[in-house]
């Protein structure tokens, strides 16, 4: 038997040049599995081929591919393109998602648009084009936010437009699993990534990081990455019996 958990799976992983999703990449990478890095923006390329070369540099297999997830053609080209270069998928991973911090009385239309196309419309379509193209015992996955279970302001338009992604993801583990496929989504905490340092005050981040029960024990106080890498495994590997669930990964900052 392989030492390597993920040998002969294939992975597509939304947003997995960089940060979070980057981290996925190379450890699910390490374990075996070939990876499909997807990225939105110019500005992200040098870092999914920094993510693909490091992946084939440890001896695996990957590649690159752009394209705005909102548009649900760009879903049905990412999972095609995976299928014609790995003769297939097993595993689908979507990290893609945007933070807005503003009061609802100051919340644009076309804010709200953008807000809604990028959490839950290209989170749909994700999951729905994984639904067509994954191999029977398949596993989906998608990053939601522990403010689904916080009692706050300001975030409405972020919280409010991941909330849809726990019944799509509650919907489609009824509908896959007849083919074995799981279904979940993890809400981390407030991550030490540029994504939150760019929309926080210095008083509200410093308010943040202290605000989780285990706070003390990471050096930034917030959720790292690395926390939340190693439930994302379990959760497409062992954790398959987790399904149609979201679960929280944040140290305490919120429950239900």
């Amino acid at each position: 038997m392989s030492k390597h958990t993920l040998a002969g799976k294939v992975v597509v992983i939304g947003g997995g040049a960089k940060n979070l999703g980057g981290l996925i990449s190379r450890t699910l990478a390490a374990e075996g599995a070939s990876i499909v890095v997807h990225y939105n923006s110019d500005s992200t390329a040098a870092a999914a081929a920094e993510t693909v070369a490091a992946i084939e540099a440890m001896g695996g297999k990957a590649f690159a591919i752009q394209g705005d997830l909102s548009k649900a053609a760009n879903c049905v080209a990412l999972f095609d393109a995976a299928v014609k270069r790995f003769g297939g998928v097993d595993i689908a991973i979507n990290t893609v998602g945007k933070v807005l911090k503003k009061a609802i009385v100051d919340v644009s239309e076309e804010e709200f648009d953008e807000m809604s196309s990028i959490n839950s419309k290209a989170a749909f379509f994700f999951i729905r084009e994984a639904g067509k193209h994954l191999n029977d015992n398949g596993k989906i996955c998608t990053i939601v936010t522990s403010l689904l279970a916080a009692y706050t302001g300001y975030y409405s338009t972020y919280a409010g437009t991941k909330a849809a992604v726990e019944h799509f993801t509650r919907a489609a583990a009824k509908e896959f699993g007849t083919r074995g496929i799981s279904v979940t989504a993890v809400g981390p905490g407030p991550m030490d990534t540029p994504f939150f340092y760019a929309q926080e005050t210095p008083e509200a981040a410093a308010y943040l990081k202290a605000s989780a029960d285990l706070s003390a024990f990471n050096q930034s106080g917030l959720t790292e990455i690395e926390d939340i890498v190693p439930l994302i495994k379990f959760l497409v590997t062992e954790g398959w019996w987790v399904n149609g669930q979201t679960i929280f990964a944040n140290g305490g900052f919120t429950t239900r």
